[in-house]
């Protein structure tokens, strides 16, 4: 890593002092140069730290969603060494300002299209982008402020908690950019090159594409929401070059029967990450941009966006082809260690983040540098692996791995933890928030495989007002993709030889509801 790239701030002001003029971002119509890019992070920067008593606020919420405000706000937070905290605008406005008081806000930056920003405690900054893009043509504002070190924290995302409770992971400066200095180089991509944002600023990976592209000189191309659903006319439309999304995006395309062979001529790069990725879809990807690398990648929020990538041989009769039918998430990442405790993937290295926003969460998440149970009295070091939940083996050295390092397979979770359209979910959050609901005496909840990937079934207990006040209820309190898309209401929830719920049992029930295979 070059030795003033210590921060996101350094990655994207390098690129502005040698790319200035080429375009930085398109989003929603509007196209920026690097340089003005810069300049409108300027104001939204100085309007942050004019928000409270004139110093820089050290945490700020992020209440916006693929517009100007977005990618220009999350430069700002940068600019003024603060840490970025995404809030979902389509989530419950319960969870927002929950994530608000765990993160300690001292400030929210919305982009004015979500209410939501005006019920939150810290000090809001509202800005739209029309006001923003009106600043286009006034002088960049003066600010006095430190900036970030490579020890503070460049961000806090918060995932799925299984006590009911979102579960804030924050990752330090030196963290992201220890990824960054092996994934924008690994692109090969630079100015004229064009990479996808599909993601929501509330996943991890959508640092990836916006870093990757602005730290190449390359062009963060934003689709719209209608766009996410019609991936390939997407990309031929905006000439992408750089793809990265979840897997569960190829099924789509398939069931659109958009993946004609050779659609998306001007790709060049496919990742892949935030679910397995079958060697199926992998195929159907493949003959559609003949022309582009395809890579799948893994790892949890606590190790920075990604931490293991399988790039697959150009040649599909060179493909591995493991027993449960996923492509390899590869081998680890420039400095990363492993280790494997029951065949659970255990990581340690500069990716690591420095332990959860609530210490108690810690517990049973780590192991001390030897490989003994990590006693949560004691304070967290470099040397301890954190536990990924994720069962891996490595692929047989009779398979053909494309590589000299034998690959990981994921084989799959040590914990009730999902993956529903890349987004990490734990079971026992849903099945909190059903118990918690008038009439609910005991739930469920279920991962079941369909077509469109994989999708959440729950039963419940006793005798709530009608199951569309239970569905609206839970809307109230969980994101969209977190709501249950079957509920059943059953006399008893099935129970094994233990007293405990038959999960296998209550799949297949569920799974004949919701159509499951």
């Amino acid at each position: 890593m070059p030795a003033r790239l210590h921060t996101l701030d350094d990655w994207f002001t390098s690129s502005v002092a040698v790319h200035g003029d080429r375009t930085a971002l398109e989003t929603g119509g509007t196209v920026l140069t690097y340089t003005e890019l810069s300049l409108l992070a300027d104001h939204l920067a100085a309007a942050l730290v004019s928000s409270g008593d004139g110093t820089p606020p050290r945490r700020v919420g992020l209440l916006a969603a693929r517009t100007v405000v977005a990618y220009a706000g999350y430069l700002a937070i940068q600019r003024i060494g603060a840490a970025a905290v995404p809030l979902g605008p389509a989530f419950p406005a319960e969870r927002n300002a929950g994530i608000v008081r765990q993160a300690s806000l001292d400030a929210v930056l919305s982009d004015g299209t979500c209410e939501q920003a005006l019920r939150t405690g810290p000090p809001a900054v509202d800005m739209t982008d029309d006001g923003l893009l009106d600043l286009l043509g006034s002088p960049a504002p003066a600010l006095s402020v430190t900036g970030a070190g490579p020890d503070d924290l460049a961000y806090i995302m918060f995932t799925s908690g299984s006590t009911g409770t979102p579960k804030g992971v924050p990752v330090r400066q030196r963290n992201i950019c220890a990824y960054l200095a092996h994934a924008v180089p690994h692109c090969a991509a630079g100015p004229g090159d064009r990479f996808s944002q599909t993601f929501e600023l509330t996943f991890d990976p959508s640092l990836f594409d916006m870093y990757a592209a602005w730290g190449s000189g390359a062009t963060l191309v934003v689709p719209a929401r209608a766009d996410l659903l019609a991936p390939v006319r997407f990309v031929n439309r905006h000439a992408i070059t750089h793809w990265n999304s979840v897997p569960s995006v190829i099924s789509l395309a398939k069931r659109l029967r958009a993946l004609e062979p050779g659609s998306m001529p001007t790709l060049r790069a496919s990742v892949f990450c935030g679910e397995p990725l079958t060697l199926q879809q992998a195929r159907a990807w493949q003959r559609a941009a003949p022309g582009s690398s395809l890579e799948n990648a893994y790892g949890p929020t606590e190790l920075t966006v990604t931490c293991t990538a399988y790039r697959l041989p150009a040649d599909p009769g060179h493909w591995p082809s493991p027993a449960n039918g996923t492509v390899p998430i590869g081998t680890l990442n420039p400095g990363m260690e492993h280790r494997l405790f029951r065949s659970e993937l255990c990581v340690r290295g500069p990716q690591r983040f420095p332990g959860y926003l609530d210490r108690a969460n810690n517990a049973g998440r780590f192991l001390a540098a030897d490989g003994a149970p990590y006693d949560p009295a004691t304070a967290l070091t470099d040397g301890h692996w954190y536990r990924t939940g994720d069962r891996v083996a490595l692929l047989p050295p009779d398979e053909p791995a494309g590589s000299r390092d034998l690959p990981l397979v994921h084989i799959g979770r040590s914990d009730q933890q999902i993956q529903v359209h890349g987004y990490r979910v734990e079971l026992g959050e849903v099945e909190a928030a059903l118990r918690s609901q008038p009439g609910v005496g005991d739930a469920a909840a279920v991962a079941l495989a369909t077509r469109a990937g994989t999708e959440i079934a729950a039963a419940y207990t006793g005798a709530p007002d009608s199951e569309n006040a239970l569905r609206l209820a839970l809307r109230d309190r969980l994101p969209a993709y977190m709501v249950p898309a079957v509920l059943t209401r059953l006399d008893t929830l099935p129970l094994n030889g233990n007293g405990k719920v038959d999960r296998t049992a209550l799949g297949a029930a569920l799974g004949t509801a919701l159509g499951a295979g």
